[in-house]
């Protein structure tokens, strides 16, 4: 098993390899404006650091969100680009999901938060590291912070709002990292992952502008 690890959904773009066992080479950088710039040459990178080329890949993992509209297509399109290609499967897994997996918290329920913007966030509670209790949701952190009173919190959403979040863990921002072991460990178990298709929660930014005037051929 070698597989191709990556997510965009967050302003963190990350990439990493994992042949089965452990993890062999990741990389991640933080850019929420270059994610379609930076995501080829961070596959290059790592796949140059585990001394191996793109067709010994056997599977790929790509990060279905929630996040925002255009970059998270950035990261689909790429997985599914590369499955195509390959002839290898690809699958999908909630970056929500691979925050839980990473968080340095022994035992929950927490919280897992990212910045949605507009004032949201996306989130979800897990009771622990592999084991979610709620459905991806976008609210505003006052909306919620009942529901969430008294958990700690993971995720670079819950450190943008300390009045609902006012005890956050790390890790901060999603790795590939995280997302292929739980991917290979899950695929170990013969547990089948999602489709690797958007989780947006809402409506993308833009929107067909109202009231415009049509033009009809004369």
């Amino acid at each position: 098993m070698l597989l191709l690890a990556l997510d965009t959904a967050t302003p963190a773009v990350t990439v990493a390899l994992h042949d089965g066992t452990a993890v062999i080479a990741s990389s991640s950088q933080v850019d929420a404006r270059r994610h379609g710039e930076l995501l080829l040459p961070a596959v290059d990178r790592v796949l140059t650091e585990a001394g191996l080329k793109l067709d010994a890949v056997t599977g790929i993992v790509t990060g279905i969100g929630p996040g925002p509209y255009t970059g998270l297509r950035v990261g689909l399109m790429t997985a599914d680009t590369f499955g195509l290609a390959l002839g290898v499967p690809v699958h999908g897994l909630c970056t929500l999901d691979g925050l839980a997996y990473a968080a340095d918290i022994e035992k929950g329920p927490f919280v897992v938060a990212t910045d949605a913007r507009r004032k949201e966030v996306y989130w979800a509670v897990y009771d622990d590291s592999r084991t979610r209790l709620t459905e991806p949701a976008v609210d505003r952190p006052a909306d919620i912070a009942e529901k969430v009173a008294g958990l700690p919190a993971v995720g670079a959403g819950a450190l943008l709002y300390p009045a609902t979040f006012p005890v956050v863990h790390e890790p901060e921002n999603v790795s590939a990292a995280a997302l292929a072991s739980l991917a290979a460990e899950k695929l170990a178990a013969g547990e089948e992952l999602p489709a690797p298709r958007p989780m947006y929660l809402r409506r993308p930014d833009a929107q067909v502008p109202k009231n415009y005037k049509v033009v009809t051929p004369k």
